[in-house]
């Protein structure tokens, strides 16, 4: 009943209503904004969202450490939890957290290929993938034939794969090379103002792109609706 309720009520909800569903199976999107805005804290809240429904995360780290990834799980695991009188909260996390693996790579030295061959030998040792998270991507490093093979695999498998991509460019074109933009179904950009981190909703599949409400609230990070 626990974890039903804090599905009900995750951020990720507010996220889905502005996205039409959110990524269905097989589908990739890309979280993009210039560094230190949020991406990673995005992430992790679609990562815990799956976590919560019992299902299989694996987040991938290009830029940052083991340690560093399982904090960011810890802080957004407490702001979602700490205003609803849980119990058993250090219970209930590590029974939520025993289905992530946490993965460091480093993007000069690994592939698509390799990558997806990782999954497989996970899901070969028993450990099923839902849904797959790769942080501190670099769009203007990575060849199309990778963002093909793990556009592959996430239809092979029927996974949902999210990116977050450091980038200084505002609009879709100078984000994401053409050859690359036509394997990512979902880009998000994430745009200080003065008050708030605006969620922006730049492609959507082929379909009409509406006006998002949506932001990151400033002290928490967690996902709000303005």
């Amino acid at each position: 009943m626990v974890k039903q309720e804090l599905v009900d009520r995750s951020p990720v909800r507010f996220f889905e209503n502005a996205t039409n569903g959110g990524l269905k199976s097989g589908e990739i999107g890309a979280l993009t904004s210039k560094k230190g805005l949020g991406k990673t804290s995005v992430l992790v809240q679609i990562g815990l969202d799956k976590l919560f429904q019992d299902k299989h995360v694996v987040h991938i780290s290009f830029n940052q450490n083991s340690d560093f990834s399982m904090t960011w799980y810890e802080d957004i695991f407490n702001e979602i939890t700490k205003k609803k009188n849980i119990n058993n909260a250090t219970e209930l996390k590590a029974d939520t957290l025993k289905k992530r693996v946490i993965l460091n790579f480093n993007q000069d030295s690994v592939t698509g290929e390799q990558i997806v061959n990782t999954l497989k030998a996970l899901a070969a040792g028993g450990i099923a993938t839902d849904c797959i998270l790769i942080d501190g991507l670099d769009f203007s490093r990575v060849s199309a034939d990778s963002i093909k093979t793990l556009k592959d695999y996430a239809i092979e498998a029927g996974i949902v794969l999210w990116f977050g991509v450091s980038t200084d460019a505002e609009n879709l074109k100078d984000m994401l090379p053409e050859n690359v933009a036509t394997y990512v179904d979902a880009v998000i950009y994430l745009e200080q103002k003065p008050d708030a981190i605006e969620m922006k909703v730049l492609k959507l599949r082929d379909e009409k792109v509406e006006v998002s409400n949506l932001k990151l609230d400033s002290k928490t990070l967690l996902i709000a609706e303005k």
